[in-house]
């Protein structure tokens, strides 16, 4: 695996923010997720910080106290120099349902127009290939998924909707998501997924991860309805296939 020419910046009093070059690349994410898992190996305690990564950066924020930013810089810059290969965290490829009926795709008539195809055609071209999640925020388990092939990528809404409705699918750029809940948005919904992708009840509210995979597949309004009494009850079992075994 390459490596990379990185940088450090103070973020706030208790955080450090470690950058990569500005791209959004597969192999870029992969050795920020490599150099976690090093860190959490061999350089961190958990108890006391927290790692976040993102698509080209890494936010290392202490629990308590201040970061000390000269020391870690030098710490963060050594430790980056000697990082070796690491035992992966578990990756996952999960599929996700969506229905793309009229309903909940309220976009997707909109969509097919602006790229010159039918909606069979979108619906086709969001389910064909996996998806990386390169990042996770805006909302707590807003998954930013990479990936959108060329010929789907679309601008996003001139004016945002100030509520989009929890489980819609969107599409803004290059990128495709989920809203995990009921939120303002500027994002082309072309579909809804019936399964909570985050739960603030459970230990690990968010299902996935960032360097996680996203399989979408296409659901009839019957399927929705079902999965989403099997969610609401607890029994729905989503399906995942590790991918890094």
């Amino acid at each position: 695996m390459r490596s990379y020419s990185i940088t450090t910046k103070p973020f706030g009093k208790q955080a450090i923010l470690v950058e990569w070059p500005k791209e959004v690349d597969s192999e870029i994410l992969e050795d920020i997720m490599s150099f976690v898992q090093f860190l959490k190996q061999h350089c961190l305690d958990n108890k006391i910080w927290e790692i976040v990564p993102a698509y080209n950066s890494l936010t290392l924020i202490q629990r308590s106290g201040t970061v000390v930013y000269q020391e870690m810089d030098v710490l963060l810059k050594k430790w980056y120099a000697e990082k070796t290969k690491t035992n992966s965290a578990l990756r996952f490829l999960w599929r996700i349902p969506v229905c793309y009926e009229e309903e909940f795709g309220i976009d997707l008539a909109d969509v097919a127009q602006r790229l010159k195809k039918s909606t069979n055609e979108i619906v086709k071209l969001h389910t064909e290939n996996p998806y990386t999640v390169y990042g996770i925020g805006f909302l707590p388990g807003f998954m930013y998924l990479g990936g959108v092939p060329k010929t789907l990528e679309i601008d996003r809404k001139k004016i945002p909707r100030l509520k989009v409705k929890q489980g819609s699918v969107g599409l803004a750029g290059k990128q495709t998501g989920i809203y995990p809940q009921d939120s303002p948005g500027g994002w082309n919904i072309i579909g809804s997924c019936p399964i909570p992708i985050f739960d603030p009840r459970v230990e690990e509210p968010c299902l996935v991860n960032v360097g996680d995979q996203i399989q979408f597949y296409q659901i009839s309004k019957a399927a929705y309805d079902l999965h989403k009494i099997e969610a609401t009850v607890g029994i729905y079992q989503i399906e995942k296939v590790v991918l890094n075994a």
